[in-house]
């Protein structure tokens, strides 16, 4: 990093081609988004060919861990010393920008873009926090309320983990922008906000407890 502490340091990668004034760099900014949700696509070189997966991840520190089995093309390949080149993208769509043509129609948004050499989570410690962390991204919380992996299930299991170094965010927060010549047409424009919405618990037939706290939560 370099400048302020609290930012990324700017590259190419990172630099967008086209609304500059809609990217940011602050550390914060970053966070917050890769915060709000769970689900990230994980791009990488197999064979030759790019490859994007959809999965799971969480932010612990600097640090992303992606989730994977042990067999999966991403884990094999960032096993050893050298890792494996990869790039993470994190998008939330907060709303549907209308308006009156069809060209100047665009979406809300918020996200961030990762790049960076992943590699596979071998130490024991590092590997039990990242799953805690992988289950506590999905509904805070919920690690501590589950059994934790076995030793089969840890063998079928692999994570591999990021640093947040070379990593931008982009947002945009608009109205419905038209142009000048457009905005006499009698065409309806304007936002329509995106949200997510969780729905009531539903227990499955072999639960005999009360809906635990951090779910009560979570949902609320």
């Amino acid at each position: 990093m370099s400048g302020s502490a609290a930012s990324y340091s700017r590259t190419p990668r990172t630099t967008p081609t086209r609304y500059k004034d809609r990217a940011t760099w602050e550390q914060d900014a970053v966070h917050a988004i890769l915060d709000s949700t769970y689900l990230c696509h994980l791009g990488f070189i197999a064979d030759g060919a790019p490859v994007v997966l959809p999965t799971i991840y969480a932010r612990v520190g600097d640090r992303l861990y992606i989730h994977g089995s042990t067999g999966s093309r991403p884990m094999r390949g960032a096993k050893g010393d050298q890792g494996m080149p990869v790039c993470v993208t994190v998008t939330l769509v907060d709303g549907l920008a209308l308006t009156k043509s069809a060209f100047n129609h665009s979406i809300n948004f918020r996200s961030v873009v990762a790049h960076g050499t992943a590699h596979q989570v071998t130490d024991p410690e590092e590997l039990s926090v990242a799953l805690d962390a992988l289950v506590d991204q999905t509904v805070p919380g919920r690690s501590a309320e589950v059994r934790p992996a076995n030793a089969k299930e840890l063998a079928a299991t692999a994570v591999i983990r990021l640093v947040l170094d070379e990593v931008s965010a982009k947002t945009r927060d608009d109205d419905a922008n038209d142009d000048e010549a457009d905005v006499d047409l009698p065409h309806w424009a304007g936002v329509v906000p995106v949200t997510t919405v969780y729905g009531t618990p539903v227990p499955h037939a072999s639960t005999t407890v009360p809906l635990p706290a951090h779910l009560r939560d979570f949902v609320a």
